[in-house]
């Protein structure tokens, strides 16, 4: 089995062949080792963590789309009044953030510490030994208000802050894989779970198991708070939004599977970052050639006919996604230009040129194409998302959340006319 296929089945992460490679490499260099084969069929558990630790990536920061601890202290409160406690799920949780945020948030909202319990889980068991420390530098202080760090925090050096140990002792912190968590033991026992952009790493087989794992952990009157990203991905599996502005909160659809919500209707786009294979990641576009004639026609654009027909611009765009799907990468790209020739106004082939200049690791063509996707339909949900993640990538924070704010604009219209 190739480094990986190994990461993959391990974490169940969509990794590229270069990283799972250099991760191996790197290892082989640090253990002795100097037959590749060698070293992949021996792999103790031990070395396993030690490999994943150089793949996973985490970053994140206090307060991060506040909105959602909002949403989770108005409903704390609520369940507090009628003398029941909140059980909140954090995973994954990175270094910590996400979960003291939480602590935070529902302290100032004057919440007791019998009112909560906070569960963390994370894949790196080097982050979790960072949010047991609970120490943090200037880049987990990016919000414009920080003032909850004269509360929560002391001062150990120039740049490190510590959070109280009130705080601390309030969470329990755990190295684990939500896709092997315990569901038959925590069937419906987490009132909130926060999993925020996990899912965007996923395939999506991966993708639909993880959501089985959310909804046999939440509560059926509970919430989950998700990744502005992922919200398509929910909907589509079982569960349904709830009005809180900007939080991106769900909970589960209790109506029959056909009734199920569809908020955000965005025809096969959604599919295209999750089905793609990390592999190709490193695939480099081609310019456009001519136009050709599709090699297999999908039956439901076609109408029937005896004779071969030329191709139609919706036939070049359901062609570059099944391209895509299988990982054909530059032949996909090729089919987008040959649908923009003839359609040169189609957003949602600069949205799919977007996801496969991403993969190649094109960035600036990336941010290019899904920016003259969202000139052409302002309210491309998808396109928006991921330049709000491109953006919070480069560190520009005020774009972010202009973004996220245009995309929840556009979430809450969808979800009001359904």
């Amino acid at each position: 089995m190739t480094a990986q296929a190994l990461l993959r089945r391990a974490t169940g992460l969509s990794i590229s062949k270069p990283v799972a490679e250099r991760a191996v490499s790197q290892r082989m260099e640090q253990t002795g080792f100097s037959d590749r084969t060698v070293y992949l069929q021996t792999l103790t558990p031990s070395e396993m963590t030690q490999l994943i630790e150089l793949v996973v990536v985490p970053e994140s920061w206090l307060f991060r789309d506040p909105q959602a601890f909002y949403a989770t202290v108005e409903l704390v409160q609520e369940r507090w009044a009628r003398g029941r406690a909140t059980r909140i799920l954090s995973i994954p949780c990175a270094g910590g953030e996400e979960p003291y945020s939480m602590a935070m948030a529902l302290r100032d909202g004057g919440m007791p510490k019998q009112a909560f319990s906070i569960d963390a889980y994370d894949l790196s068991p080097r982050c979790i030994e960072r949010a047991q420390a609970g120490v943090y530098g200037r880049n987990a202080f990016r919000t414009q208000d920080v003032a909850f760090r004269e509360r929560y925090f002391t001062h150990v050096t120039d740049d490190a802050y510590r959070i109280v140990d009130a705080l601390r002792e309030q969470i329990s912190f755990r190295q684990g894989n939500l896709l092997q968590f315990d569901t038959a033991s925590y069937s419906g026992h987490y009132d909130v779970i926060f999993c925020r952009n996990l899912l965007i790493y996923f395939d999506k087989p991966t993708t639909r198991a993880a959501i089985d794992k959310l909804s046999a952990l939440l509560a059926d009157d509970g919430m989950l708070l998700a990744g502005y990203a992922e919200v398509p991905s929910f909907c589509q599996n079982g569960f349904t939004p709830l009005q809180y502005r900007q939080a991106f909160a769900l909970k589960k659809e209790t109506a029959a599977p056909a009734a199920t919500v569809q908020v955000l209707p965005l025809a096969s786009a959604p599919t295209l970052r999750s089905v793609l294979p990390a592999a190709k990641r490193a695939a480099v576009l081609a310019p456009p050639s001519a136009p050709a004639a599709p090699r297999t026609r999908p039956v439901s654009v076609l109408a029937p006919s005896t004779a071969p027909a030329a191709a139609t611009p919706a036939d070049l765009l359901a062609e570059a996604r099944l391209l895509a799907d299988r990982g054909q990468l530059r032949e996909a790209g090729e089919k987008c230009h040959a649908h923009l020739a003839r359609a040169p106004e189609a957003a949602e082939a600069y949205f799919m040129l977007g996801i496969i200049s991403e993969l190649a690791g094109k960035m600036d063509l990336a941010d290019d194409y899904w920016r003259r996707c969202i000139y052409l339909q302002p309210d491309h949900y998808e396109a928006l998302c991921h330049l709000a993640l491109l953006a919070e990538r480069n560190g520009n924070h005020t774009a972010a959340t202009t973004l996220k704010a245009r995309a929840a604009r556009i979430y809450q219209r969808r979800q009001a006319s359904n």
